[in-house]
């Protein structure tokens, strides 16, 4: 009989209780090694080597291969996510800073791995070694974490990721719902295409961060590497909107979900919310329709 009190097996152990915790991070890990590798190819080759479609389908596969690669813990990936599986679909609460953190820590070493990878490329595009700017015709900080266009106002800045959040949710929403006909096990391939949906046709203003995790990390990293103050100040401080927003969008587009379409358990379902029984008049007639059709068989 094996001894699990024998230090040889004391790896498997963490292990097991930081499961979710490493499969968090290995996610969103995965993601910005994809999402942020693409950027920096293009943006390195001038566009000689992708333009801004590629980067929609590197998000997008970087997303869905995240999926596959942390789904031992769900796979939230994104703090608003976790944060809204907790408001709508009893996620535990206690588990939502674990999750963030792990989320955060993924896309920061992410970061960093992208930056070493692509260190000479930076020097070369930015005209010496050393020359790190977040503005200018050479400037790399985008690569990393995003930045407004030019002409966003504060509050274009702050709907544009709540809209691309709230269609993130809403539609994560629909694709685990089993008693939607278009869910299923597919799941990280429909995540490849809502992201990549997103990015075509949302990112052009803020570069469709929808995530604290995906933004705040790497922000985080390339103050680090020597981008200075500016990564916080560029855009007029647009560095706390990829924060906020997200989390608002998420929670606005769980809420319109569940108050539309979702027939499962939910505060929306509950008489506290303003829908008095629904739930349960759901499930009693769910039940009564079934025993129906077994008495029938």
């Amino acid at each position: 009989m094996l001894d699990k009190t024998d230090p040889k097996f004391l790896w498997p152990r963490i292990r097991l209780m930081c499961q979710d915790a490493f499969s968090e991070f290995i996610g969103t890990f995965i993601i910005l090694m994809f999402g942020d590798g693409v950027v920096a190819q293009v943006v390195l080759s001038n566009g000689k080597k992708g333009d801004y479609q590629s980067i929609s389908w590197g998000w997008g596969i970087g997303v869905m291969l995240g999926v596959y690669a942390g789904g031992k813990s769900g796979a939230h990936l994104n703090p608003a996510v976790t944060f809204s599986s907790c408001v709508f679909r009893k996620f535990p609460w206690k588990k939502f800073p674990i999750y963030m953190l792990a989320q955060t820590l993924g896309a920061f070493c992410a970061a960093g791995v992208v930056y070493a990878n692509y260190k000479s490329a930076i020097d070369t595009f930015e005209g010496g070694a050393g020359i790190r700017t977040v503005t200018g015709a050479n400037s790399t900080a985008g690569i990393f974490c995003t930045y407004p266009a030019e002409f966003m106002t504060r509050t274009g800045m702050f709907f544009s990721e709540f809209i691309a959040s709230a269609l993130l949710m809403f539609l994560i929403f629909a694709l685990k719902d089993d008693s939607n006909l278009g869910s299923g096990n597919l799941t990280p391939l429909g995540l490849f295409f809502i992201i990549f949906g997103i990015g075509a046709c949302w990112g052009w203003e803020t570069g469709y961060a929808i995530n604290f995790a995906r933004d705040f990390g790497p922000r985080l990293m390339s103050y680090f590497l020597g981008y200075g103050n500016e990564v916080w100040s560029a855009g007029g401080y647009y560095f706390w909107i990829p924060m906020v927003s997200p989390f608002f969008g998420c929670v606005f587009g769980g809420f319109l979900y569940d108050l539309l379409m979702f027939t499962g358990e939910s505060p929306i379902n509950e008489e506290w919310m303003g829908i008095p029984g629904a739930y349960y008049r759901m499930t009693s007639f769910a039940r009564s329709k079934k025993e129906k059709t077994d008495s029938i068989v």
